[in-house]
């Protein structure tokens, strides 16, 4: 950890005493950390205390010295840290994190960072237990964010269960594990498809489909915290990624996604085709809006061109990755793939799995290799599904 940068934000919990061992526990392993707390965090711990452990200003405000009309640059402390931990994260806080409210600096900065975020969740039982605490911590797990997760014990209110913020000897064995691990994808040059993609009828209807995106932006944010430099072609309505090593490029139609992949694919070490591209293609789009009629209308389609059969029969030393959704067959109708797109790997989704399939947080994975190798996986959460994709295409 020596010379790493660590920016501390505290939210307002009995648990922000921590803070105080984080920090001495950082220092002393050479870190550098700078802390943020929210005004109501200052109420439970001195700013004075965690500025003398830390040996660095804290901040709490956008105002700097009102006498001398200064104040504090949120995006300069974003951009300055390694890695951002949020420590405590109170259920408040973590509501304003997943939703974009910024009411205080502390939300300011995290708006900013560019770095990897690190969550330490801590509120009593039932507010961790709650639907929408959990929803909230499972998006922003999807976001690529990395939790260090609460603690079973006896809780501020006198009730025991999980909601304890992690123990601080347990945050830095955490953070020596994670500044230890190498980035075994730099130098690597990685090419993802995420979302659908929109076929154009006429200028206001199209043909499209229920992908969400989620999956290929769950596969590019861990590839790039692996060290991995991302192209993400992303469809319409797939989230947006904030990371610097990910250059995001949205398209509509399935020809625009060819247009946009197969350029990227010869520098490209390993390319995951995610996205849910169409197979047909309005074959006449109307230059103006079509007026509804009494009688039947019927569209003509033609096929679309088949980006993932055409890299494969471009394809060298790269690793080539598809996806299978398939609703009956699985196993034969995704194994078939291989053969015919001359792919390294296929990524098997069934609609017939709960959890699975389009618009959820979550999916329930089969990999088939080339000498048809079968790995399945339980339901995940799709950040963690994309760990494990990338492990077996590491493998490969």
């Amino acid at each position: 950890m020596e010379g790493k940068k660590i920016l501390l934000g505290v939210s307002g919990s009995i648990a922000a005493y921590k803070a105080a061992f984080v920090i001495r526990n950082f220092v002393k392993s050479g870190a550098e950390v700078r802390v943020i707390m929210t005004p109501s965090a200052t109420e439970f711990i001195s700013p004075l205390t965690l500025a003398t452990l830390s040996k660095n200003k804290v901040y709490s405000t956008y105002v700097g010295d009102k006498t001398q009309g200064t104040w504090n640059n949120h995006v300069d402390l974003g951009l300055w840290a390694d890695v951002m931990l949020i420590a405590p994260a109170t259920a408040n806080t973590l509501a304003k994190m997943n939703t974009g409210i910024t009411d205080n600096f502390l939300q300011a900065v995290y708006l900013s960072a560019r770095c990897p975020v690190v969550i330490c969740p801590a509120m009593d039982l039932d507010m961790y237990d709650h639907p929408s605490t959990q929803k909230n911590m499972t998006e922003l797990k999807d976001r690529g964010h990395l939790f260090i997760d609460s603690e079973f014990g006896e809780l501020a209110s006198g009730l025991v269960g999980k909601g304890r913020m992690a123990e601080p000897e347990n945050i830095q064995v955490f953070f020596e594990k994670y500044f230890g691990n190498t980035k075994p994808l730099v130098d690597q040059n990685w090419l993802i498809t995420a979302g659908p993609t929109f076929e154009p009828i006429d200028p206001v209807r199209f043909i499209g489909n229920h992908s969400s995106g989620k999956m290929g932006v769950a596969l590019a944010l861990a590839a790039a915290d692996k060290g991995a430099q991302v192209h993400l072609i992303s469809g319409p309505g797939t989230p947006r990624v904030n990371h610097e090593n990910v250059n995001q490029v949205f398209v509509q139609s399935a020809q625009d996604m060819f247009d946009a992949t197969v350029p990227l694919f010869n520098n490209s070490q390993v390319a995951v085709l995610a996205a849910a591209v169409a197979d047909y293609t309005p074959s006449h789009v109307a230059d103006r809006k079509i007026k509804k009629k009494a009688n039947d209308f019927n569209i003509e389609l033609k096929p679309t061109r088949d980006i993932l059969k055409h890299l494969g029969s471009l394809k060298s030393t790269q690793k080539l990755i598809g996806f299978a959704l398939e609703t009956n067959d699985e196993v034969a109708n995704a194994t078939k793939k291989i053969s015919s797109k001359n792919l390294d790997l296929v990524v098997l989704n069934s609609l017939q799995d709960k959890g699975a399939g389009f618009g959820y947080d979550t999916n329930k994975i089969t990999l088939i290799d080339a000498k048809n190798n079968l790995t399945e996986f339980e339901l995940k959460s799709k950040s963690e599904v994309a760990i494990d994709i990338i492990n077996a295409i590491q493998k490969l």
